[in-house]
């Protein structure tokens, strides 16, 4: 609660002029929603609402009744009526209802009484509308909150058209983008959803929310967001890092969006790391500025990031107000405990702290004090890199994770004596310097005066540390300048080597799991898409298998080359097992595909290719098959690498014990590739090439 209201003279000086209180930590929120407050608890929620209030802040209270609610009992509506009349009495004008991650299947009794799940909110919530009094700022928040979740897409999607319909024209409605954490938001996209909801949305922004992965961290500015989108918008809401001091760059950069346009300025705004700053350009807006303000606090010794000298030359933003629109800010905390420590007063206190004195000095054979030097704008912007955004990797860290994968497939020239060693061992310096970076940044913020930052930051740095760590060790042992570290060269490693869960276990074990690989290979121009094979894209996978046939370089024309099951496969004359096919598409059309046979061997006898080595032990120990092709315009790996993680996955799940693929000698090209993967073994089997151990 206390940084809460903290909060509320931030957005104050940076024109932020909507709080929406919705915190899962607050069980009467939503599990228990229908529960009155205690007196204790009525205290605090008047007490932020009057803070609010104090700073010009819209206070929403925000109630989730969708988990078990039944639609079509007076009682439940009457509680809901009970529950939020009890928040009007605390001085709370403005309410929101969300039914955002609920079950979309009706009870018996509300299909008996309304013809759907959409007519079922819709009529509950203009009911609740009306009961407060048709209140100024009134949220709702749909079951289908972004595209794609819309059945079959926005401007089809039933539901979408019945809340747009049904809902009283005074309710805005939210709606997240394209996706829950959507990469880019754009006009077109606003435009669609605004003519299916008969009225423009309020955006309710998960980029920097970082409470689905306690790993993450996002520390990069508001982006990928035009300032066109302004003037059809009812609002913008974000929903930032759980963490409150972290947020700094998030809600700050939010603000200056909303001012490009507010003060008639650009039509968009340039988040970049020109120096100069928007304060002397006006086309520019200056992400190190942001990160000045930031390192400015990390060096005070107080318990707040925010400081008044700070927000000056933002202190104006605010979004002008026409009818209804406003600009909203959502904070959706975790819970807000500080440890005993954070309540103590700061400001005379030393960064560190022993029992044995404050004027400690060691003897002549002990141990020095450890001291860091002070933070710098550097380190800041190395933090900033290091947990940048969902979908980007700030410069720093594109640049460590492209030196390390070359570094690893270049690793023979380490110690060969080639013309490449020496750029080998320049390159593994470089990626050791910006390790050490890592090191020293963690040690000067782990001294930084300002210990409430540090507290939301230690958890993350530390493990961002290790992890540096380990690159940093398996390059040194590639190099010959240490020995194999045990922690990376067992096979039973203790568990604090490496990430695990069971969380992380069942996405192992699901298609397309995740594990993308975007930002090792720099992300490309062209958008792919990966979805399932269908009988109607026979043709086309029929059509690629040729074309790469037919550029074979003066091959043998493929009726004079050895049979492989996987031709039988690629030329529709086999059908993939189920759920075991993929293709992938670019802008132009499909560029690739990769197809699997659960049991290759009755497929192998049918076409009369089978061989005594193939027989006897590739189809015991690798009983499934795998045919994958690619068209040479796709330069970009990662997305073949997603569909072949996908097909593997697939043919996991399936109970097959291995898969291997066939390849020919001459081709090259497929060669290199699965080399260069990483996961498969080759070996010769006469005309075959490559096999996989799924276990």
């Amino acid at each position: 609660m206390e940084q809460r209201s903290e909060l509320f003279k931030r957005c104050q000086k940076w024109g932020l002029n909507t709080y929406l209180y919705a915190p899962k930590d607050d069980y009467k929120h939503r599990m228990y929603w229908r529960d009155l407050y205690t007196a204790e608890e009525a205290e605090q929620l008047m007490a932020l609402i009057s803070a609010a209030k104090q700073h010009d802040v819209t206070f929403i209270y925000a109630i989730s009744p969708g988990l078990d609610i039944t639609f079509s009992n007076p009682k439940e509506v009457a509680a809901l009526k009970k529950k939020l009349d009890q928040v009007k009495e605390f001085g709370c004008k403005s309410f929101s209802l969300l039914f955002d991650d609920i079950e979309t299947e009706m009870c018996p009794a509300d299909k008996q009484v309304f013809s759907s799940f959409a007519h079922a909110q819709a009529a509950i919530t203009n009911e609740v509308y009306r009961h407060l009094g048709e209140p100024e700022t009134f949220l709702f928040c749909p079951t289908d909150y972004c595209a794609a979740f819309c059945t079959p897409n926005v401007s089809q999607s039933s539901y979408l058209h019945t809340v747009g319909e049904t809902l009283l024209p005074g309710i805005d409605i939210l709606w997240t983008g394209p996706k829950v954490v959507s990469h880019k938001i754009s006009v077109e996209s606003i435009e669609e959803v605004s003519s299916v909801l008969k009225r423009a949305p309020v955006i309710w922004d998960n980029i920097h929310a970082n409470d689905y992965d306690p790993q993450r961290l996002f520390l990069g500015p508001y982006k990928d967001r035009p300032t066109e989108l302004i003037p059809k918008l009812k609002g913008v809401l974000t929903n930032p890092n759980c963490e409150f001091f972290p947020n700094f760059v998030a809600i700050h950069t939010l603000a200056t969006w909303c001012k490009a346009t507010a003060d008639g300025g650009p039509k968009d705004v340039e988040m970049g790391e020109d120096p100069v700053g928007f304060n002397n350009n006006k086309d520019k807006y200056s992400y190190s500025e942001v990160q000045i303000h930031m390192w400015s606090h990390l060096s005070e010794n107080t318990s707040c990031i925010f400081s008044s000298t700070s927000l000056s030359s933002v202190s104006s933003v605010r979004v002008p107000v026409r009818g209804k629109k406003r600009l909203y800010i959502l904070i959706l905390p975790g819970p807000c405990r500080p440890p005993a420590c954070l309540k103590k007063e700061l400001s005379d206190e030393e960064p560190m702290q022993t029992d044995l004195g404050e004027n400690y000095v060691p003897g002549p054979g002990d141990n020095p004090l450890y001291t860091a030097e002070p933070l710098t704008l550097d380190d800041l912007k190395l933090l900033s890199d290091l947990f940048y955004l969902p979908y980007e990797h700030g410069p720093t860290a594109r640049t460590m994770l492209q030196e390390l994968d070359w570094l690893r497939s270049n690793r023979c020239a380490a110690t060969a004596g080639t013309d490449m060693t020496a750029e080998w061992c320049s390159r593994a310096q470089r990626f050791d310097d910006m390790c050490d970076a890592v090191v020293q940044m963690f040690n000067r913020l782990s001294n930084a005066p300002n210990r409430s930052i540090l507290y939301d930051l230690y958890n993350y740095i530390c493990d961002i540390k290790s992890g540096v760590g380990l690159a940093r060790a398996f390059v040194k042992t590639l190099g010959g300048q240490s020995r194999p570290s045990a922690q990376l060269m067992n096979d039973d490693p203790e568990p604090w080597g490496f990430r695990g869960g069971l969380s992380g276990e069942f996405q192992r074990m699901l298609p397309g799991h995740g594990n993308r690989d975007l930002y090792r290979h720099p992300p490309m121009t062209a958008v792919y898409c990966i979805r399932p094979f269908c009988p109607e894209d026979k043709m086309e996978v029929q059509r690629i298998f040729k074309e790469i046939q037919s550029a074979g370089d003066g091959e043998p024309a493929l009726v004079t080359q050895p049979p492989l099951i996987s031709d039988s496969l690629s030329a529709g004359e086999l059908a993939p097992s189920p759920q075991c096919a993929f293709v992938l598409e670019d802008e132009i059309g499909m560029c690739g595909y990769a197809l699997a046979l659960i049991d290759a061997k009755p497929a192998a006898a049918k076409i009369q290719v089978i061989k005594t080595a193939v027989s006897g032990s590739v189809f015991e120990e690798f009983p499934s098959l795998i045919a994958v092709q690619v068209l040479p315009r796709v330069t970009d790996p990662s997305p073949t690498k997603r569909m072949i993680g996908g097909l593997l996955s697939s043919i996991r799940s399936s109970g097959s014990r291995g898969a291997f693929c066939e390849l020919r000698q001459s081709d090259q090209r497929m060669l290199n590739f699965y080399t260069k993967l990483g996961s498969f073994k080759p070996i010769q089997v006469d005309e075959f090439g490559c096999r996989r151990s799924l276990n």
